[in-house]
């Protein structure tokens, strides 16, 4: 998991660049657009951008003006340090979002020497997903642990979304899961489980396809990688973090 340095450093990052609005440094156009979405004034802040407000929704960023004429969504890029802001806050987001989940509501596939762990919302169906899944002992070996949540994506209610409900419910989750992704029949089972709120908790942070990874830093790998190519893209992202863990230090 990321140093609670790294993470503190990342959280402190982002409220930098989008510092926290009180109410009163609010425009009241802004403040009467997002009263009349029914959005909280916690979810705006202000940008390095002059007139230009964040506005997050769930786990979504859009950006206002100051006058409440203009809504859109995009990138923010500051152009001297060729920092992507958007992305910036975005890994703090998902972080935040994800240290809500506790570990009990995850099926996990650990290593024996973990040199990294990556979140990843799976649907038993999805092809991908079950190559994924097929070479679980590669990304376990090169120190890569994986967390599953559940993300059936044609809903709940369907077989997909069942056959997940199935595994959870099995005493031994972990051979159910591998059991299903290799097409394997399993018995329905129903029981208290966390299917509903994995999917829910995917849509909101704007998951449509699957494998969908989330690395410890916050980033996000699109799909599908062997085993090699993760640990590679997951080793960047960790020089990265210790790299904006050095830059703090320096600064403070």
């Amino acid at each position: 998991m990321p140093t609670s340095k790294y993470l503190k450093s990342l959280v402190i990052s982002s409220l930098l660049f989008m510092g926290v609005a009180h109410a009163a440094d609010i425009p009241k156009e802004v403040t009467r657009f997002v009263g009349e979405l029914g959005i909280s004034s916690e979810s705006v802040r202000a940008t390095p951008a002059k007139g230009i407000y964040e506005l997050l929704v769930g786990t979504q960023i859009f950006y206002i003006t100051a006058d409440g004429k203009y809504l859109f969504a995009g990138n923010m890029l500051d152009l001297a340090t060729k920092e992507n802001l958007t992305d910036t806050r975005m890994k703090g987001v998902r972080l935040n979002t994800m240290s809500a989940v506790a570990d009990d509501q995850y099926i996990s596939y650990n290593s024996d020497k973990p040199k990294h762990t990556v979140t990843i919302f799976t649907d038993i169906d999805c092809g991908y997903c079950r190559k994924l899944h097929s070479e679980m002992d590669g990304y376990n070996k090169l120190g890569i642990s994986v967390k599953y949540l559940f993300f059936p994506r044609t809903g709940p209610g369907t077989e997909s979304f069942n056959k997940a409900i199935s595994v959870w419910c099995n005493k031994d989750r972990n051979t159910a899961l591998t059991d299903a992704k290799a097409g394997k029949s399993l018995a329905a089972a129903t029981c208290s489980n966390p299917v509903a709120k994995h999917f829910q908790l995917g849509s909101e942070m704007g998951v449509t396809g699957t494998p969908y990874i989330i690395t410890e830093q916050g980033d996000t790998l699109p799909g599908y990688m062997p085993p090699a190519a993760l640990k590679r893209e997951l080793d960047k992202f960790k020089a990265a973090a210790v790299q904006l863990e050095k830059q703090e230090i320096s600064k403070r």
